[in-house]
């Protein structure tokens, strides 16, 4: 419940503040005094769409704030935002500037889409815009849907929940029809290329392995000749037997140094070091030995490893810089056709997961079709019985539904056929009603919905347009209904509306010669007598005019 409005600078209002009590709240003024920029003030924190023109002249931007009372199923999505809850009161606000508004509730900022899903759900409203929407078939089947209730809610549910499922194998199916040339020439690629790597049949490291085969075995006369060099400076040559070697110094100064380790100890650990040494170069000579007599010249082999590298480097050209780069292709190539193939075998599952949602989004959609005819003759019928006490006795309302292809909300469309007088041929709501007509029909259907909500706010704009004495009086009857169970505020031009309200606010213009600024004031008492005198069309200060006004009052009054 909206327990506190405040407006700056929106319009032509400088600074006002309402607080519309849990009833039926009026708002009155002269023709452009501002009193629809409440309304307007009430949408944008509703996530109305922002005007920059809305901002008062002379004014860098304008600030719109309404302080609610919220019940405990509405305090966790608030703790989900952020939002700062004080007495069971957070405060939502709207700032307008020239390029840009923002939002925030209970101190934090939020998306406007947000902010509109979460407070659109606490207040509803009514104005000039809302009428023509009403004449849609958009519209008129949330209203249905709503007056069906929680049965329709059960089987809407999942029905959308097939709808989307459904959309989304229609899509993946689609995409797979569309590319299944794409996807054919992909596959001839991929086994084409796998077909080329498995030919080969390449080893991980083996274009590596093979280049330091063919290094070597180029080099086979050098490395022999490297090889025996080194033998001979170690073990020394049989032929030359004056020539110094590396093996006989060290056999030689292990002779020398054996005496006098006996003599001292401390020479022992040098010993073993040098007889290590000899040990060590024994093991050399021979591993040279071993490695000069395997070096054979091997033309055949060193041809073949030509003709293997080719092959490898026809792989290394068009699927990787390296053999193990190919392999890694051929690795994800494997996967990837694995992938593609099951693409036929996808769009047969698709095709069956299709069909059985059609079948069951079309038992669903019956089941819909058949909780809306219920609602719609049983909503029309309470519509009417409103609308005979809006003197409209004669008018009748019916909501036509058509079959037409399934959609997200069901298999139906929604046409509300309206007649004020029996003479004339029902026609669809939008093109056959006046404004009058149209409020009268809006304030009977929300009459009739509110029987299923509590505790929401409804703001309707000139909800009594084109109509006057009994029938205002009517609607002041029935708004007052509406407020037994919800919170109603509602501007107003006529005395008949407003006698029945609760609160009755007053928006007044003020002139100091160059700026018109308005500002709103509570009126009670004498103060609302004269008021309601002044609407009336007599003079505020007359006997008859108050004594009017005074009867209206004690009419208005339960």
């Amino acid at each position: 419940m909206l327990v506190e409005l405040r407006i700056a600078d929106l319009g032509v209002i400088g600074d006002a503040m309402i607080e519309p009590g849990p009833g039926f709240t009026a708002v009155t003024g002269e023709t452009g005094a501002g009193k629809t920029m409440i309304v307007t003030g009430l949408a944008l924190l509703a996530g109305a769409k922002a005007d920059p023109r809305l901002v008062r002249n002379g004014a860098s931007r304008a600030l719109v704030e309404g302080r609610w009372r919220v019940a405990g199923d509405q305090a966790e999505p608030l703790a989900e935002l952020g939002a700062e809850v004080e007495d069971d009161e957070v405060l939502v606000s709207r700032h307008l500037g020239a390029n840009r508004s923002r939002m925030a509730i209970g101190g934090a900022q939020v998306p406007l889409s947000t902010g509109a899903g979460l407070v659109g759900e606490w207040v509803t409203v009514h104005g000039q815009s809302e009428q023509l929407r009403l004449g849609t078939p958009e519209r008129q089947l949330e209203v249905l849907d709503r007056y069906a209730g929680d049965a329709l809610v059960a089987e809407l549910g999942p029905y959308r929940a097939d709808w989307a499922a459904r959309r989304a194998a229609a899509s993946e199916l689609a995409e797979l029809t569309t590319q299944s040339q794409a996807r054919a020439r992909e596959l001839d690629l991929l086994r084409f290329g796998l077909d080329e790597i498995a030919k080969v049949d390449p080893q991980p490291g083996e274009d590596q392995a093979l280049a330091a085969e063919t290094v070597r075995l180029q080099a086979v006369d050098d490395l022999r000749q490297a090889a025996q060099a080194a033998l001979v400076a170690l073990a020394g040559d049989e032929d030359s037997y004056d020539a110094v070697d590396a093996l006989s110094l060290a056999g030689a100064a292990r002779k020398a140094l054996a005496p006098a380790v006996e003599k001292d100890a401390g020479l022992a650990p040098i010993a073993e070091e040098l007889a290590g040494a000899v040990a060590g170069l024994a093991d050399v000579a021979s591993s040279l030995a071993s490695y000069a007599s395997g070096l054979d010249a091997d033309p055949l082999r060193l041809e073949w490893i030509a003709g293997r590298r080719a092959e490898l480097a026809h792989l290394t050209r068009k699927y990787g810089d390296t053999i193990d780069e190919v392999l890694a292709w051929a690795a994800d190539a494997v996967t990837r056709v694995t992938r593609l193939d099951a693409g036929e075998d996808r769009i047969g599952e698709l095709g069956g997961l299709i069909e059985g949602l059609d079948a069951r989004l079309g038992a669903t959609a019956t089941r819909i079709t058949a909780l809306r005819s219920a609602a719609a003759t049983e909503l029309a019928g309470l519509v009417a019985h409103e609308l005979k006490a809006l003197a409209m006795p004669k008018a009748r309302l019916s909501f036509e539904l058509t079959q037409s292809e399934l959609g997200p909300s069901g298999a139906d469309q929604v046409n509300l056929l309206f007649s004020a007088n029996p003479g004339s041929t029902p026609g669809p709501l939008g093109r056959v009603a006046s404004g009058g007509e149209l409020s009268r029909v809006r304030l009977a259907l929300e009459v009739v919905l509110a029987t299923e909500v509590s505790g929401q706010t409804f703001v309707f704009d000139e909800v009594d347009a084109g109509i006057g004495g009994a029938v205002a009086l009517e609607i002041g009857r029935r708004l007052a209904l509406l407020a037994r169970r919800c919170q109603v505020i509602v501007v107003t031009h006529l005395a008949q509306v407003a006698a029945f309200a609760d609160r009755h606010y007053v928006v007044a213009k003020a002139d100091d010669g160059s700026v018109t600024t308005s500002g709103v004031r509570l009126v009670e008492a004498d103060d609302r007598v004269e008021v309601l005198a002044r609407m009336m069309g007599g003079l505020d200060s007359s006997d008859s005019g108050l004594a009017h006004a005074r009867e209206l009052l004690a009419s208005a009054r339960p």
